[in-house]
């Protein structure tokens, strides 16, 4: 078992271990699979998907819902799916910038994640990766995609 699997206990108030549970399903590093097969659904959090070409106005809507949301009291999650850098293979973490209003608040957890060359938009990952914070008791998931064009 992955060493960092011993004290994760996601709980959307402990972003830092929702943050390596996280970690260890994308790499799909040792303990992987037990962490999936362990995790326990508490709320039927909604998962919004957002997608759409360049300049379609999909970040400007990410962060309308994440004031909304946050405004009423709910904890957001945020999976931001990037085109992968042809640099170090990871996320071009462009939504360090879309994000900025919401990137330190309390109550919004982002996490970027790269398409690695998956076609459409997504991950491979996404999916486990959606599971790991629908776990970790997010009130909304919302998934920011770049769609099949930027691919």
């Amino acid at each position: 078992m992955h060493k960092a699997i011993k004290n994760i206990k996601p709980d959307c108030a402990d972003f830092l271990s929702v943050a390596r549970a996280l970690t260890v399903v994308e790499n799909d590093l040792d303990g992987a699979d037990e962490l999936l097969k362990s995790l326990a659904f508490t709320k039927n959090a909604p998962v919004i998907g957002i997608t759409g070409p360049p300049g379609a106005g999909k970040s400007t809507l990410v962060n309308a819902l994440i004031s909304n949301l946050v405004a009423k009291g709910f904890q957001i999650a945020v999976l931001a799916i990037d085109p992968t850098s042809p640099f170090n293979f990871g996320s071009l973490l462009g939504d360090r910038i879309r994000m900025a209003p919401h990137f330190n608040h309390p109550g919004v957890f982002i996490r970027s994640l790269a398409t690695r060359g998956s076609l459409g938009g997504l991950s491979a990952k996404t999916i486990e990766m959606t599971d790991v914070l629908r776990a970790a008791g997010f009130d909304y998931i919302l998934v920011e995609t770049v769609g099949v064009g930027q691919s």
